[in-house]
């Protein structure tokens, strides 16, 4: 979910070191084929955690290995603007990253809302803290949920619908971040559990709303099932030491095998 706001979360992650957190889809014709395509979003669609990052892009971190860039090379729409950038939140992408939308615009992809729920506090919190505290601030984060990220993707969504009024949108979900019943050193199953419960109440709602719009909503967890983290072929970073602000986000391979078909089949 999406870079959320890491940064200054830092020292404590580095505290909780010893807690130890530890097929291809045929692709579609797409209507962008004749028009153009814009990426938005946050840093599941800049693609942290993918590494080979565009140096112009600054501290957007996109990645050249982000299913946006991917799907771009692979079917040469008209136009592309990569506007994607890490930690976006629904007024980020209102203030920033709509310009390049226009009535030509065929195509849109978007991850968005994980900022704005907080998660990267809700996972600072479970790695830190007990398992009450955990399912606490879980809960105040379902509560934002419920009571107010709604309106913000309406106002996102409606603003995408007004610049570019002819345009396919696909909203991508987020993963369930753990394989639960494993053997796995690190966060207790009730936290795991309550995690995943977590990115599964913020898609539901990001579904009823992309619907609403008549938007295409793109599901990417049963693509992510059996590579989330305490798996044997994780597609998602736990704590990245070497690079703190990738943890909790796609790996090259999360990009290139779980969201670029998704995408793909549904753009």
């Amino acid at each position: 979910m999406s870079r959320f706001r890491l940064t200054g979360y830092v020292t404590s992650l580095l505290l909780a070191v010893g807690l130890g957190i530890g097929g291809a889809a045929t692709a579609q014709a797409s209507t962008a084929a004749t028009g153009g395509y814009v990426a938005l979003g946050d840093s599941y669609s800049s693609g942290v955690g993918a590494g080979s990052y565009i140096s112009s892009s600054g501290s957007c971190d996109r990645s050249t290995n982000a299913y946006p860039y991917l799907w771009n090379a692979a079917h040469s729409p008209s136009s592309f603007a990569f506007n994607a950038c890490s930690g976006a939140t629904t007024d980020d992408v209102i203030s920033n990253q709509l310009g390049s939308l226009s009535s030509s615009t065929s195509l849109v992809s978007l991850t968005i809302g994980g900022n704005d729920a907080g998660f990267s506090d809700v996972m600072t919190t479970c790695v830190l803290q007990s398992d009450s505290d955990c399912i606490s601030r879980i809960n105040t984060a379902k509560a934002y949920v419920d009571s107010t990220l709604p309106g913000k993707l309406d106002n996102v969504y409606n603003a995408i619908s007004a610049k570019a009024p002819g345009a396919r949108v696909v909203v991508l979900s987020y993963p369930r971040f753990y394989l639960l019943g494993q053997t796995c050193l690190g966060l207790s199953d009730t936290k795991r559990s309550a995690i995943n419960g977590a990115a599964d109440y913020m898609d539901a709602a990001i579904q009823q709303r992309a619907a609403a719009h008549g938007f295409v909503f793109a599901d990417i967890r049963s693509a992510f099932s059996t590579h989330e983290i305490c798996s044997g072929d994780s597609w998602l970073h736990s704590v990245n030491w070497l690079d703190i602000s990738e943890s909790y986000h796609p790996t090259a391979a999360g990009h290139s095998g779980g969201y670029l078909p998704v995408f793909t089949n549904n753009a």
